[in-house]
């Protein structure tokens, strides 16, 4: 579809060059400057934060030639040798298995986060990291619900990979529905994060070019509704939420029924 390229084009270029406040609004535009930029992560630091991590909680012998040998991997992202860092703790490996695993049960409501997340006794760094890669195994389930509460529970600033926390927020706000939201963390992963994958800026503009289509209550507001119904029922999430959802989408299409009716008798 050329005709559709010609005009994704030129929005695509503006959002992916920094511009991701051009579409969110001047008044939203003000709120995200207030952020500031968020630095690359530094992989010295990094490994420095983790090794602490790593000499306080793991105890078991040969554990720490795996550690190093993590950490001379140096061609791999930064952010999976945090990951497999984290995973030389056994309690932890099992609950990312667990987020990972697609036979175990969908976590649900508050305390599907990990208590060790709400830790504050915890470092910084374990929290937010352990969080982040939980968040990120749900999201891949479109587990949004938890993944978002996860997430909310850190900072993007103290992760390793802040485009990555940024990124899996707004997917999770964007398939939730949640508009302003969503904008606010498109317009930081555009705008705030220097180092930001191509992938990610991509998928962020383009959810931001169609969250722009979006109105109240019109047919696209129903089928989004219905595609939220649809996943939350595959995750065995039939209760309370999504029988509301259900009830919002048969009362809108009544009266939209309703008012093609009336126009028809008008006619």
């Amino acid at each position: 579809m050329k005709w559709r390229h010609w005009i994704l084009t030129p929005a695509l270029a503006v959002l992916l060059a920094g511009g991701g406040q051009a579409l969110v609004g001047a008044e939203k535009a003000k709120d995200l400057a207030s952020f500031g930029t968020l630095e690359p992560a530094n992989p010295a630091a990094v490994k420095a934060d983790a090794e602490a991590w790593f000499k306080k909680t793991v105890k078991e012998a040969g554990k720490k030639a795996k550690f190093d040998a993590i950490w001379k991997a140096e061609n791999r992202p930064l952010f999976d040798r945090v990951i497999d860092t984290l995973s030389l703790d056994g309690t932890t490996a099992k609950v990312l298995a667990n987020a990972n695993n697609p036979l175990v049960p969908a976590p649900c409501g508050p305390k599907a986060v990990p208590a060790a997340v709400k830790d504050k006794k915890q470092p910084a760094f374990y929290r937010a990291n352990l969080a982040l890669a939980y968040a990120k195994a749900l999201s891949n389930r479109r587990i949004y619900e938890e993944a978002l509460d996860t997430l909310k529970a850190v900072k993007a600033e103290d992760v390793a990979d802040p485009s990555a926390y940024l990124f899996h927020r707004a997917v999770a706000e964007f398939a939730m529905l949640k508009k302003n939201e969503a904008q606010r963390s498109i317009g930081r992963l555009l705008d705030d994060v220097a180092d930001a994958p191509e992938r990610y800026k991509t998928v962020g503009a383009l959810m931001l070019l169609d969250m722009l289509t979006w109105k109240e209550k019109d047919l696209n507001w129903i089928a989004r509704k219905m595609d939220n119904s649809g996943r939350r029922l595959q995750l065995a999430r039939g209760g309370p939420v999504t029988q509301k959802i259900q009830k919002d989408i048969v009362r809108r299409l009544d009266e939209i029924i309703k008012e093609l009716e009336n126009k028809k008798k008008g006619g």
